[in-house]
């Protein structure tokens, strides 16, 4: 092996896996966000328990359990109010007061336990439902309100332990349940932690599968914006801060039955450190950001140093003051990993590879090329023109009439003899890209963003399949279709089409070409079953797809891959997949069959000598994205697209050019008909048509497919 080659090799095996790639991954996952604060608590605990003597024994993990379960309960309360785009500062004292209630209950009213702590709950939501009323429906400043009811619960509390406390420390009054709440436990662990991970479970489900958790969100992320989509941004707050209230009481329950006493400290400085623990877990102090499992990651980091810092022999003024450092950083490090998470995402998520597409073929002018440029798309005829934008494919139903999508979200039927007759025929919601028909008639559509769906022949609208098997080896989950491209079907019904990219959009899939890496995948849905799966991954942008003529293999076109391919799905090589043709000239897109057995292909992009040697220095094209504006990145031309006819096997005939880009600045899709050949485009204002010479008048695409109508069901 020569030098050259051997270097060629290295730089392929270097930018084949990419750290920088896993890195935007992880960081784009929403549960790699508590990740950094949820080590720090376990170095923590680790770090503890080489400095504190018994710090991992069974008592002291049963008691630490205890005391952070109270403390979890008024975090969950702290998150879930700034999670709405509010603060309750008045959290403290809510519990404090509501321990009192708890105690006074039991010890000085005599009341049931189970009375006496659904009266407490109650006390709870209703000092919550105060800082609701003027927050939510008054539209009271959050900070201030909460401010001031911390100042009034926590008069009320002073003057009622002051009056009261005596009478309950020396009350007579037992219960085995309510020593059970305070010390008791199950199956091993504090009846206090039990009731958390059941109060934590049920609020990550409604937070995360209610429509009270979305409401809570999206009125935390934007008030406004919640409002005109039809959310009742007032009832949103009033709930959350009677939630916030209710939480609070829980834990003053725990608290009340663990040591049955009141005293001036009781709450204090819960504000400070419930804030710090809660923003230290990843809740945003800005609102519409957080989870309950968050909350309690950082209530946990909170508490262990508090705890510790005790068991070490500092005084709480010292805790105090090491949490509100910690709030100053997490304040600090809220606002700057907000402003910039997204850039480091952004700066690392595109990782060009090595590509070499082999030698660019001819495509001269008068070469004998099947690829030789030629101006016969020049002067073809236009349809709806400034009538249709980007109809990125077309096609043609059995009566004649043609369809083709658009950027704004429809699919225009053109129909009459000349096609001087423009309908909307469907409103799919988001971008139609590839179209087919069934044998009902059904207008299958991939729709981008959206995934499959299908149009009635009365116009209406139904969703087929919006996701697919998620790959377990892929840190994304990519479950979800993002870019659906283009579709065929099958004799037996199955439906066949393209994801184009799982890792970009219909705005941003030029990017996925200078990567070069390939997301794409080749995906089956059945009807039969209604089960969606996918057959082939990996693949540099799948495109066009096209089942052959025998039904025993499918075609695809792999755009940034300049090849197009042939997945078996039936016969002795089912499930094989195998190169068509290779080192395309351009970039393919769309394929369809043929009426003499043969297809057509289009390109939707011409390779350049530049661009080929571009894509074999991944470093260059590095420093390109980085550097230079995204009108200046260097990719195929878009502008001199072509159509270039396949025989039965698929190997090049001829070819169809507008070399002026003025008729088909670009060329993603074609579809024989009754003698013609339809053109589409991804950025053109009409559907072009062209006669073909030779070709059979009678040839329908659709009857190719299903055969002609039966006379009973026209």
């Amino acid at each position: 092996m020569t030098t050259s080659a051997l270097l060629v090799n290295a730089k392929r095996l270097r930018y084949k896996w990419s750290l920088r790639q896993i890195f935007a991954d992880l960081f784009a996952k929403t549960w790699m966000e508590p990740a950094v604060p949820f080590t720090v608590l376990v170095l923590l605990i680790l770090g503890f328990a080489l400095i504190v003597p018994h710090y991992l024994s069974v008592y002291n993990a049963q008691s630490l359990s205890r005391f952070f379960s109270e403390f979890g309960f008024v975090a969950i309360a702290m998150a879930l109010t700034l999670m709405s785009g509010g603060i309750d500062l008045s959290v403290g004292s809510t519990f404090a007061l509501c321990n009192f209630v708890a105690l006074a209950c039991f010890t000085l009213l005599g009341l049931p336990v189970p009375l006496a702590i659904a009266v407490t709950l109650a006390a709870g939501a209703l000092l919550g439902a105060v800082n609701g009323v003027f927050i939510g429906f008054l539209r009271t400043r959050p900070f201030l309100t909460t401010l001031v009811t911390l100042i009034v619960y926590r008069g009320i509390y002073d003057l009622l332990s002051q009056r009261y406390s005596p009478a309950i420390v020396m009350s007579t009054a037992s219960s085995k349940f309510w020593d059970w709440l305070g010390n008791g436990g199950f199956l091993g662990l504090p009846s206090t932690l039990c009731a958390l991970i059941v109060l934590g479970v049920i609020g990550h489900i409604l937070l995360s599968r209610s429509r009270l958790g979305w409401h809570l969100i999206a009125v935390g992320s934007s008030r406004r914006s919640a409002r005109h989509a039809g959310i009742s941004t007032e009832k949103v707050l009033f709930s959350t801060y009677v939630v916030s209230g209710f939480a609070c009481a829980v834990g003053a329950v725990f608290f009340a039955t663990r040591l049955n006493s009141t005293g001036p400290d009781v709450g204090e400085n819960y504000a400070l450190e419930m804030l710090a623990a809660v923003m230290i877990g990843g809740v945003s102090l800005a609102g519409g950001k957080g989870s309950i499992g968050r909350a309690l990651i950082g209530t946990g980091i909170i508490f262990l140093i508090s705890n510790g810092l005790a068991q070490l022999g500092y005084s709480g003024d010292v805790a105090t003051a090491v949490n509100g450092a910690i709030l100053l950083l997490a304040i600090s490090i809220d606002v700057k990993w907000s402003k910039n998470r997204g850039k480091a995402i952004q700066k690392s998520y595109v990782n060009p590879t090595y590509v070499d597409y082999g030698a660019l073929p001819d495509t001269r002018a008068g070469t004998g090329s099947p690829y030789a440029m030629n101006d016969r798309l020049t002067h073809s005829e236009a349809i709806g023109l400034n009538q249709i934008e980007g109809p990125e494919d077309v096609i043609l139903d059995r009566e004649g009439r043609l369809y083709g999508g658009t950027r704004l979200g429809t699919i225009v039927r053109f129909s009459g003899q000349n096609f001087e007759h423009r309908e909307v025929f469907a409103h799919t919601g988001g971008r139609p890209l590839g179209l087919a028909f069934d044998k009902d008639d059904n207008l299958i559509v991939c729709v981008s963003g959206m995934g499959l769906y299908g149009v009635k022949p009365d116009g209406q609208v139904f969703k087929l399949t919006d996701e697919t098997n998620r790959s377990w080896f892929k840190l994304v989950d990519d479950s979800r279709l993002k870019l659906t491209d283009d579709l065929d079907i099958g004799a037996d019904g199955k439906i066949y089409f393209s994801e184009a990219t799982t890792r970009f959009d219909l705005a941003t899939w030029p990017v996925d070409g200078l990567e070069g890496r390939g997301s794409g995948r080749l995906v089956c849905y059945d009807p039969a079953t209604r089960r969606t799966r996918t057959l082939v991954d990996n693949i540099r942008f799948c495109n066009g797809i096209c089942m052959a003529h025998d039904n025993q293999s499918l075609l695809y076109a792999e755009t940034f891959g300049m090849r197009l391919m042939r997945y078996w799905v039936a016969g002795p090589n089912k499930g094989r997949v195998e190169v068509v043709i290779g080192n395309l000239p351009g970039s393919p897109d769309n394929i369809n069959r043929a009426s003499d057995g043969g297809y057509w292909l289009a390109l939707v992009a011409m390779r350049t000598p530049v661009t080929d040697i571009a894509m074999r220095h991944p470093g260059f094209r590095m420093r390109m994205i980085k550097r230079m504006p995204t009108d200046e990145w260097l990719l195929p031309n878009v502008n001199n697209g072509c159509i270039v006819k396949l025989d039965a096997s698929c190997r090049p005939v001829t070819s169809y050019w507008d070399p002026s880009a003025e008729s088909h600045p670009t060329l993603t899709s074609m579809r024989e008909d009754r003698g013609y050949l339809y053109l589409g485009g991804l950025e053109n204002n009409r559907i072009g048509r062209v006669k073909l010479e030779g070709a059979d008048p009678s040839w329908v695409s659709s009857e190719c497919y299903w055969g002609k109508r039966s006379s009973n069901t026209a």
